[in-house]
């Protein structure tokens, strides 16, 4: 009979304490799945910076399904010409439905904290808002488009829900839906080093963020601004405010018709 190692008991504790740990953050785990004919472009893209760190970390899971291994005709054909004479080429709808049925999705029990994004110039158009609001969710899966996008019965069925990225046209989905990812799973706990780097981003209270500097202190004869330099919190405080103020009212001032502003901002703007 073989003999327990000393402290048997406890390394059974922590090893049943590591597995709660380990189903915990897997049932809180965001998963991003892309239904996309490049998948590469998407691995390449999840496997660098913040999106690895976050994958590695347990915070994230991404995952492919490419619509290309669900064409069953001799030629493995996933697109067509479009009815009516349009020209280009559509993405079939079945390889699309059948890549979204072997993710597990069905198009009538989609739950509440599953969302299905198409990535498509007629959608609304992305924003930190929508950003905050998809970091919420679940799972999120993007359907790429390409060529001239998507058969719309499919985009129809599974209730998939239209995005933009603004007003410019790309090769690809695939683009588009690794920006909206980027946004989305940085605002996830544990994804930046710093909870404070999500209160400092332009937009995070509808406002474009102060100008930043670091070492040295003079670059090239160029210097920082003074009050940086000072120590006084506050006073950088207001200062950073004012900037940022000034920076939304040069380069988008229709921002400030929504950001959160009091009368200290009103009179820096008035001034």
């Amino acid at each position: 009979m073989g003999r327990s190692l000393p402290g048997g008991r406890g390394l059974r504790a922590l090893e049943v304490r590591r597995q709660e740990r380990t189903r915990s953050i897997l049932f809180s785990m965001l998963r991003i799945d892309f239904v996309t004919l490049f998948p590469d472009v998407i691995a390449g893209a999840m496997s660098q910076s913040m999106m690895k760190r976050a994958a590695d970390g347990g915070i994230v899971q991404f995952e492919t399904a490419n619509p290309r291994d669900f064409c069953y005709d001799k030629h493995m054909k996933v697109d067509d010409v479009p009815f009516g004479g349009a020209a280009g080429m559509l993405i079939k709808a079945e390889p699309v439905a059948l890549a979204l049925e072997n993710l597990g999705i069905l198009p009538d029990a989609l739950p509440s904290d599953v969302e299905i994004i198409v990535t498509d110039p007629t959608g609304p158009r992305f924003d930190q808002a929508m950003a905050e609001e998809l970091s919420s969710k679940r799972r999120i899966i993007f359907l790429c488009g390409h060529y001239e996008g998507i058969d719309q019965r499919v985009v129809e069925r599974f209730k998939a829900r239209a995005v933009s990225i603004g007003d410019f046209v790309l090769t690809n989905g695939e683009l588009p839906a690794l920006i909206i990812a980027d946004a989305v799973v940085r605002l996830l706990p544990g994804v930046l080093g710093s909870a404070d780097s999500l209160k400092a981003d332009s937009h995070s209270d509808g406002l474009l963020s102060a100008p930043n500097y670091t070492r040295p202190e003079i670059w090239r004869g160029e210097t920082i601004p003074e009050v940086l330099k000072s120590g006084d919190h506050k006073a950088i405080e207001r200062w950073r405010r004012a900037k940022s103020l000034e920076v939304t009212r040069k380069v988008r001032p229709d921002l400030l018709a929504k950001a959160k502003v009091d009368k200290a901002d009103v009179n820096v703007l008035s001034s």
